[in-house]
């Protein structure tokens, strides 16, 4: 509830609703914010899970801008480019359907 206040905040009441409404985002947001209706039902960790993943399918745009950030960070980039995470990152980051 808390973060779709604070984009509201941030980008304003129309950008935001044109955002989550947007036709190819319908099921994203059906996840998300279902999620956030199971949590306020009384099913935290359902709904969390239901939140987590409409997150990911809202936001999967920005993972590469996001990533590529991080990675010219000095310590987390580091961190990004260890064997095991690498390879995990470079599956996340790369997106072949922008927002």
């Amino acid at each position: 509830v808390l973060f779709v206040a604070g984009l509201s905040f941030v980008i304003g009441l129309e950008r935001t609703f044109r955002f989550f409404f947007q036709k190819h985002k319908m099921k994203a947001t059906g996840f998300f914010l279902g999620g956030v209706l199971i949590v306020l039902v009384g099913w935290p960790l359902v709904g969390m899970i239901l939140e987590i993943y409409g997150f990911f399918l809202l936001f999967r745009g920005f993972f590469p801008v996001v990533i590529g950030f991080i990675r010219r960070v000095p310590v987390l980039g580091y961190l990004l480019n260890l064997p095991g995470i690498s390879l995990f990152v470079d599956k996340v980051g790369e997106s072949n359907n922008m927002v």
